[in-house]
């Protein structure tokens, strides 16, 4: 099967159906971020949970890894209260299913590449399908290295997902676009995720300049932390990411209903914001 042979495994197109809906709208669809496992398996769900019933169109289930080279000190210490509570891949996916039995907001999963090879490329993807996971973001493969991990995705029919910096050259963005075939993430700072006080100027031209190159719907994460900011970046882009912003208020301290409430709160003022 070549790199762009159609899926054996035939599926209503989720992610495609989401963007559609949120056009419909008038809005940018929101996308959501926490880590399985953060401070347990439990608290992760019911977190996750919140995140839907506050309104996120697509929760994002991180897999924490031990080198995150992605991410900033925040999703970092998840990632590390998470292996320490003992958090695999598994896991995540475990998360994914529960979820998914409970809401109909799109999952995707994210993470690095390791853990995943380590589980088996193949077997991850087609025990991510019957998860109910609807895409995969690995922000350590290069799309142009891609190859054996998109068959995987397209036989499992689960959507792959490439990530964009303000630093991309023209050619990333090109073999960024070609091969997504859920949306692009563009990262709309240099450097890790975590909270901003202020969005940088240029982005808007920037995203603009990627969503006129990209088939795919393009979604604006890393540093997205408000209501505020969540509302000025939806009106760039077709998504916006907030996960930083929400796993802070996991790990604050408090019981796991208490935790899930400041969640679904914190979730709904930013869907709040995003409505035109």
């Amino acid at each position: 099967m070549s790199e762009t042979a159609k899926p054996m495994v035939t599926r209503e197109d989720r992610i495609a159906s989401m963007f559609a809906a949120a056009r419909e709208r008038g809005e940018a669809a929101l996308l959501t971020y926490l880590m399985a496992g953060d401070p347990d398996v439990a608290t992760s769900k019911a977190a996750a949970l919140a995140c839907a019933e506050g309104g996120a169109d697509l929760i994002e289930i991180g897999m924490p890894f031990s080198d995150p080279i992605a991410d900033g000190p925040t999703i970092q210490r998840a990632a590390e209260r998470a292996l320490a509570s003992g958090t695999h891949v598994g896991t995540a996916l475990e998360v994914a299913a529960h979820v998914r039995a409970r809401s109909t907001a799109r999952l995707a999963l994210m993470g690095y590449l390791n853990p995943v090879l380590s589980y088996g490329l193949d077997r991850f993807f087609a025990d991510a399908a019957r998860s109910g996971v609807d895409a995969v973001i690995l922000p350590d493969v290069p799309p142009e290295e891609a190859g054996e991990l998109r068959h995987a995705a397209a036989t499992a029919g689960v959507k792959t997902v490439f990530l964009l910096a303000p630093t991309s050259t023209d050619a990333r963005r090109r073999a960024a676009a070609e091969a997504a075939s859920g949306f692009l993430y563009f990262v709309s700072v240099t450097g890790v995720t975590g909270a901003r006080r202020a969005l940088p100027e240029d982005l808007a031209a920037r995203v603009a300049e990627v969503r006129a190159a990209s088939p795919v719907p393009v979604v604006v994460g890393f540093g997205v932390s408000t209501p505020a900011q969540a509302r000025e970046v939806s009106r760039l882009a077709d998504g916006v990411v907030v996960g930083s912003a929400i796993v802070a208020r996991v790990a604050e301290q408090g019981s796991r209903t208490a935790r899930a409430e400041r969640v679904r709160r914190f979730v709904r003022s930013l869907k709040r914001a995003m409505r035109r």
